[in-house]
């Protein structure tokens, strides 16, 4: 109980002070090393970094080159991001960031063009059948998305990964932690990319068939950026927000060296944590 009106003025100030503080230690620092993530590849750069990938990706009646080059684009931005704010309790040597970073561009590529020219010989209404074509980024950005995480911190999961305890007392790695960390993440990106890719094109296919619009063409490149940004800046924290950062599995789950587990005292550990990543 604060008597003191002043007093209690301070202690507000200072709890603001303290969650102002955390935020910006916890959007900068990784929390596995301790060192600031290089700031084009944090999170909170995520949404100014990828609006003009998404827009590239978004254009009309793209040709293989185009198609090709921001594929390209994403999945190296892809990469960076998934490097950067990867679990660092296991390490990947540079040529083994060289081989996923080719096959993750590799992946997506084949993927964004096999799509392209195979969805406009289906046998489907026009209507459809733009529809469907709309939908190819989406479907090439979210399965190339996948395949990067997996490709970037595939070592998480033959590895394992860092686990510990309530208290943050180190006790081993895991596999098991390492596929949930890895999986996690994947399923992120997928819930990141999908409004992102698919509700823009989809109102703004709505959009051009009104007279408003019609009558001012040149407004529509405009709107599509528009509607990807706010997109973009709804599904981001949203989708980061699904799974915490500090995961948790149950030991009865996990490696049999996890199991039986006890503390200081005495008492069973039936649950141990680890850094998710993002």
């Amino acid at each position: 109980m604060v008597s003191n009106p002043s007093e209690y003025y301070h202690k507000i100030k200072d709890l603001e002070t303290l969650w102002k503080a955390k935020k910006v230690v916890d959007s900068t620092i990784h929390p596995n090393t301790g060192e600031a993530v290089f700031l084009p590849f944090r999170m909170a750069c995520f949404v100014p970094t990828n609006m003009i990938l998404v827009a590239g990706m978004l254009l009309p009646n793209p040709s293989i080159k185009s198609i090709i080059f921001w594929q390209w684009a994403n999945q190296s931005v892809n990469v960076a991001f998934n490097s950067a704010n990867a679990n660092k309790s296991t390490p990947m040597s540079l040529k083994e960031t060289e081989i996923a970073y080719v096959s993750a561009v590799l992946t997506s590529c084949t993927i964004a063009v096999g799509l392209n020219q195979a969805v406009p010989k289906l046998n489907l209404s026009p209507s459809l059948k733009s529809i469907c074509m709309k939908l190819v980024p989406f479907t090439a950005v979210a399965a190339a998305g996948t395949a990067n995480v997996f490709l970037m911190r595939g070592k998480e999961i033959r590895e394992g990964i860092d686990v510990f305890t309530e208290t943050g007392e180190r006790v081993g790695k895991s596999k098991q932690a390492g596929l949930a960390a890895v999986s996690q993440v994947a399923i992120s990106r997928i819930l990141t990319n999908a409004p992102v890719l698919i509700i823009p094109p989809l109102l703004l296919a709505r959009l051009e068939k009104t007279q408003f619009i019609r009558n001012r063409p040149r407004w529509i490149m405009p709107l599509n950026f528009g509607l990807i940004t706010l997109s973009l800046m709804t599904a981001l924290p949203a989708a980061i927000a699904v799974f915490p950062q500090l995961g948790e599995l149950k030991t009865e789950t996990m490696e049999k060296e996890f199991r039986g587990l006890k503390d200081t005292d005495g008492n069973p550990i039936d649950k141990l944590y680890f850094n998710k990543g993002l």
